[in-house]
């Protein structure tokens, strides 16, 4: 059963124990002695809550207490937790075929979120190639950029966050599955930093014949939240053309909403070759995608098995869930929402300036960033806020930016209530 009060996800929060709870602390001594260090991130420091339920901007933890999500679930819950159109049609779906066969035999969710991707990709003569994770489809764009250019060197921005996966595929036996891949990354990556000038990307691409691909995040997502300087990704993108480097844009983050456009790249003037996206796609479910142009996308055409592929690729209830929240940002006007909310949200963060230790207010819909001027402070600041029923996470590697981006769904209400607690919590 879910808690009282929950069913609209409309709340605020409701502290009764003062996390991490009594039943969180046992919870998580349990999982150090089954799960392996460093995805068990529950014991690390004094900040270990287990959630328990969620629906729309709530959390309600295994204590019993009710807290506003400042993070969608690392930007999964764009139209909220457990969204009712959502959940209806992972049932529905479930009633008539859970599992099928990968890249060997479709269905018809499948289908239908393909063509539903291709109409809203900003690209001419789209094609889709279904993923995992976001990672997964940041590597499926990379191999598909090596193929159609035969050039292994990639043009990557400092700093960046693009996934962790590594060397599945170098210990993989069958050639025709490892062979068009098979030199290494390593050494092969060459990087600027984030915003670089035009001339610096232009030396780098005429000294480097090497690159094929350009990897870059239109917003930095989990390493800063920080916007380019404006104009730079639409020059980047007449760069890479001009000297025919496939232009990979990751969308895993941004994509669907999160800054008031089904995509970042298209209200930036970029036209990329590929699209990386995943996270708010599957409503809740693990699924991604890479959107490419069609001339991008032959070049994985083969007489052969499929050389990248997963068991539970476009996995009927993900695509259920997919083509659920695509309609919900549609019906529900969540692109429109995200702008009007995010400039209110912005608006009542601006005064956070005034406050000492605060070096930046950034953002754009309902992404949104505060810089802290030490290394640490963000992530101290999300362990008060926590205290006070908000849950927000720190991002970059030092600990400086506490990033803010709550459901698309989320009320007025909560957040005039968050920034006050956002006040309260950095005048103290």
């Amino acid at each position: 059963m879910g808690s009282p009060g929950l069913e609209s996800g409309r709340l605020l929060p409701e502290i009764l124990i003062r996390p991490p709870g009594p039943r969180a602390r046992a919870m998580a001594g349990r999982l150090e002695t089954s799960e392996a260090p460093g995805i068990n991130t529950l014991v690390a420091g004094t900040t270990a809550m287990l959630w328990a339920e969620a629906r729309g901007s709530n959390v309600v933890d295994v204590d019993g207490n009710r807290y506003v999500d400042l993070t969608a679930g690392f930007g999964v819950a764009a139209v909220g937790h457990r969204h009712p159109a959502v959940v209806a049609a992972v049932r529905e779906q479930a009633e008539q075929l859970v599992h099928g066969l990968g890249d060997v035999y479709a269905h018809p969710a499948r289908l239908e979120l393909a063509e539903r991707l291709c109409a809203l990709a900003p690209l001419p003569a789209p094609r889709v190639y279904f993923a995992v994770s976001g990672a997964d489809a940041v590597e499926i764009a990379l191999k598909t950029s090596r193929l159609h250019s035969g050039r292994p060197g990639v043009l990557a921005f400092d700093p960046a966050y693009h996934g962790t996966t590594l060397g599945a595929l170098a210990a993989t036996s069958r050639p025709a599955f490892r062979e068009p891949f098979t030199e290494p990354l390593e050494g092969l990556v060459h990087r600027l930093p984030y915003g670089a000038p035009s001339e610096q990307i232009q030396e780098i691409l005429e000294r480097q014949p090497d690159i094929g691909t350009c990897l870059v995040e239109p917003v930095i997502g989990r390493e800063a939240t920080r916007w380019p300087p404006p104009g730079w990704l639409a020059a980047l993108g007449e760069l890479c053309r001009r000297h025919e480097v496939v232009l990979a844009v990751d969308e895993i983050f941004t994509g669907f909403g999160r800054c008031g456009a089904w995509f970042v790249c298209r209200e930036a003037g970029l036209e990329p070759d590929l699209i990386c996206c995943g996270k708010a796609l599957g409503g809740g479910l693990p699924i991604a995608a890479v959107l490419g142009r069609k001339e991008v996308m032959d070049a994985w055409r083969s007489d052969g098995e499929a050389r990248h592929t997963a068991t539970f690729v476009a996995h009927p209830l993900a695509c259920a869930a997919a083509l659920a929240t695509l309609e919900v940002i549609e019906t529900e006007d969540l692109l429109d929402r995200a702008r009007t909310l995010g400039h209110r949200f912005g608006q009542a963060l601006e005064p956070l300036r005034n406050n000492p230790g605060v070096t930046d207010i950034r953002g754009q819909g309902l992404l949104r960033a505060i810089e802290l001027d030490a290394p640490t402070r963000a992530r101290t600041l999300s362990t008060d806020l926590l205290h006070r029923g908000l849950v927000a996470l720190a991002g970059g590697a030092s600990g400086t930016v506490l990033q803010l981006c709550p459901p698309l769904v989320i009320t007025e209400e909560q957040l005039d209530h968050a920034a006050a607690v956002l006040h309260d919590v950095l005048a103290d």
